[in-house]
């Protein structure tokens, strides 16, 4: 991020106080971490980028309040790594202020929501943006938004243009606030159901679930009231858990 009004824009988004554990993911050259270390937070900084991580090492080599991880902050497409994952779930709370890596966006929100970071303040590309405040029934509606919007709130700040960054992206970014609903997990293996049904989203809903090999007839005999020509992206979060929830009672011994 190139323009430094911007960049406290961002860190004001971040809502800092002195002594706030901030996690940044891709901090590049460090413009938006000094900033975040000028506002006196803590910075726990992943950087998979050798060369980067060198420049950000020289750089705030005298600052006590940073610290630097370097690797990959994701292990494989649905985990965080493990050394951050330690990290951020021994000494909490957390926040997220960083540019996020578009290539990895939506992993890192999901996951770092699960973890039980409290706010994410980030930029984006657009279009995730937009899936991040969806509605059912939009072609934006799915798995990410059906995932964020279970576990926090999302709101979309302002809208960033190509020359805010270098190099500049191709498309328009977006300054976004998730905040982690209190005390709210989410069962087991839900994740995985709703990527599953909507793989099959313009399907009707039972066949949606014969697709994922479930017992479609006895799922829905659970949920008189929903219609079985239905399509999965149209549903909205409540009947998605409440699907879920008989799925797995019929597939628990």
């Amino acid at each position: 991020m190139t323009d430094a009004n911007l960049v406290r824009t961002v860190a004001d988004a971040g809502e800092i106080s002195p002594g706030d554990r901030v996690l940044e993911i891709g901090p590049g050259t460090g413009t938006l971490t000094s900033e975040l270390l000028a506002r006196g937070a803590r910075v726990l900084a992943v950087e998979i980028d050798r060369d980067l991580a060198g420049i950000l090492r020289n750089q705030l080599a005298d600052q006590h309040q940073f610290q630097l991880i370097e690797g990959d902050a994701l292990d494989g497409k649905h985990a965080l790594a493990p050394e951050l994952l330690e990290r951020i779930t021994r000494d909490p709370p957390w926040k997220l202020i960083a540019n996020l890596p578009y290539n990895v966006a939506s992993p890192l929100i999901v996951e770092l929501l699960r973890a039980d970071v409290k706010l994410l303040a980030f930029t984006v590309q657009r279009e995730v943006a937009e899936r991040l405040r969806a509605t059912p029934g939009s072609d934006a509606w799915g798995p990410l938004t059906v995932m964020v919007q279970s576990m926090g709130s999302a709101e979309l700040l302002r809208i960033l243009p190509p020359s805010a960054f270098w190099p500049a992206p191709s498309i328009d970014s977006a300054l976004v606030v998730v905040r982690r609903l209190d005390h709210l997990t989410l069962p087991d293996g839900f994740g995985e159901f709703v990527h599953r049904l909507f793989a099959y989203r313009r399907k009707t809903l039972r066949r949606a679930l014969f697709q994922c090999d479930l017992n479609a007839d006895a799922i829905l005999a659970h949920h008189p009231h929903l219609d079985p020509q239905a399509r999965p992206e149209t549903l909205d979060i409540p009947t998605l858990q409440s699907l879920h929830r008989s799925a797995r009672s019929m597939t628990s011994p």
